[in-house]
């Protein structure tokens, strides 16, 4: 069996558990009119498949990465998959203002990544 560098797999699982987190927590915004503790639940058993790939991303990323640079990297995916969600599932347009918002955090995490030596 190949080996899959760590940062892709990690990497990977981060971008798979975010899908499922998206869904989680603003997947119900299509169902205002589902009562909210069944969202709630339902939101629960959703956000279960995000934590069994959030959890073994972070411990197979820690020690390549810092847990800053998880945490950087985390939100970065966030962003994006917030970002297409948005559009394409909430059919919610981004506008120029929220783009400068997210290039802003993404500049943040070029000065978390660059090396100061």
């Amino acid at each position: 069996m190949p080996h899959i560098p760590v940062p892709v797999t990690t990497i990977g699982l981060l971008i798979l558990s975010n899908i499922f987190m998206t869904f989680a927590w603003y997947g119900h915004l299509k169902f205002k009119a589902a009562p909210l503790f069944a969202v709630i639940l339902i939101s629960w058993g959703i956000a279960f498949f995000e934590y069994l790939l959030q959890v073994p991303a972070n411990r197979i990323g820690h020690g390549h990465f810092s847990a800053a640079e998880l945490k950087t990297i985390q939100e970065v995916i966030t962003l994006t998959v917030f970002g297409l969600f948005s559009v394409v599932y909430l059919r919610e347009p981004l506008a120029w203002n929220h783009l400068v918002g997210f290039g802003f955090i993404a500049a943040g995490a070029f000065f978390v990544f660059h090396r100061w030596t």
